[in-house]
């Protein structure tokens, strides 16, 4: 039995290396998503950022849920061509930032996210539909 998992855990994937980035951002939400992440946004900072393009912002509901979001993130971009360039705040339950350069991943514990409000710091900027 433990074969046939392994053998599920193994499955080829669409690499993202030469994708566009709203594939990119659309693999990366589907990832969150199938790890039951909350309420998933996404805005585009493009000419109101100097860091990044996009920004995803995701709700864990526990310490451990919030590690599991982040960590699954990075495993599965990684496997698809794309590892991030920076992870911060791993030790951290509460809010981690997975940085793609031009895509930054926030993932917080509802209470972070609600402190923190980065949601309405993107206020003025273009929430994207995936």
């Amino acid at each position: 039995m433990s074969e046939q998992i392994y053998e599920l855990n193994e499955q080829e994937v669409t690499p993202l290396v030469d994708a566009d980035v709203e594939e990119v951002i659309k693999a990366m939400c589907d990832i969150l998503d199938s790890k039951k992440a909350r309420n998933i946004k996404v805005y585009s900072v493009v000419g109101k950022s100097d860091i990044t393009d996009y920004t995803i912002l995701a709700t864990g509901t526990s310490s451990t849920h919030v590690k599991a979001l982040a960590d699954e993130l990075e495993y599965q971009t990684a496997r698809r061509g794309v590892p991030p360039i920076h992870f911060e705040g791993r030790g951290n339950g509460s809010w981690i930032v997975v940085d793609y350069a031009n895509i930054i991943v926030h993932v917080f514990s509802n209470e972070a996210r609600e402190f923190y409000n980065l949601d309405r710091l993107y206020n003025d900027a273009t929430e994207v539909q995936f």
